[in-house]
């Protein structure tokens, strides 16, 4: 109980009985837990100020000892009374601002040895044991301010991994819609319809001059052959290979890649 000693050698004067030790402990675990004595007594006393140490007069009655403590942010003002029957004390706390009430019982000799009342180091035993007593009795059920210290650096991080730019979004839920593709008239696009599993765009892994994503006005689907396809024999929109190279002369880019030097010539 890192602090209790220095406590207790300042206050080792008022201490004549075991259960002023025990007091003492209760106290310093308060104290760690993000509370300060403001005084003795049901009600506050002029000049009151939060402290660390314990109040001046504190021990005078060895029966009912009764403290006051405000946390350190100002969110919870305590009342406490220990109250000794027979060999146990029975601490009693109540939050003044929710009327919330704690109480457990702590058999004095469990964690005091009266015989070493003049060695800190001796005179305390099963500190950890206490300290549970306490956290779990009390602290605990009254809400303690060291848990709401604990709780916000973990909400200020959540905030803060929304803003982090370079965090990987969650993927797209099931049952969304897909994604919108870019436009095929944007040159750098080519190639995109292959990505597309549902078929939402056109494209696709076979040349289409006539789907190449440019407008081709004028295109005759029987350049090439004798004669004239009969009607209907291209659907609209439907996907088709020419027989032979476009003709010269069409307007726009030439769907072909790096055509070859002639290539309308169809004997060269």
């Amino acid at each position: 109980m890192a602090g209790l000693e220095p406590l207790y050698a300042w206050a080792r004067p008022a201490i004549s009985r075991p259960q002023d030790a025990l007091v003492c402990g209760v106290h310093w675990e308060l104290v760690r837990h993000g509370y300060r004595c403001l005084g003795t007594g049901d009600q506050p006393g002029p000049d009151e100020r939060k402290s660390e140490l314990l109040p001046a007069g504190w021990e005078a009655n060895k029966e009912v000892y009764t403290l006051r403590y405000k946390s350190t942010d100002d969110a919870h003002e305590l009342l406490l009374k220990a109250i000794m029957v027979e060999d146990s004390m029975i601490l009693n706390v109540m939050d003044r601002g929710s009327q919330k009430v704690a109480d457990v019982t702590l058999a004095v000799a469990d964690y005091i040895n009266p015989e070493h009342l003049d060695d800190f180091h001796k005179v305390y035993k099963n500190t950890e044991e206490l300290r549970t007593r306490i956290t779990s009795g009390i602290l605990a059920p009254l809400g303690a301010p060291a848990e709401k210290a604990k709780r916000e650096p973990e909400a200020e991080k959540d905030l803060q991994r929304d803003d982090d730019p370079l965090r990987i979004p969650p993927r797209q839920p099931a049952g969304a819609r897909a994604p919108s593709w870019p436009s095929s008239v944007n040159p750098f696009a080519v190639g995109g319809g292959d990505l597309d599993p549902l078929g939402g765009r056109s494209g696709g892994m076979i040349v289409d001059p006539l789907r190449s994503g440019f407008r081709q006005p004028g295109i005759d689907p029987s350049s090439g052959i004798p004669g004239r396809l009969p009607p209907g024999a291209v659907p609209p929109g439907a996907r088709f290979d020419p027989f032979s190279p476009l003709g010269a002369g069409r307007p726009g880019p030439d769907p072909d890649h790096l055509p070859p030097p002639g290539y309308d010539d169809m004997f060269m």
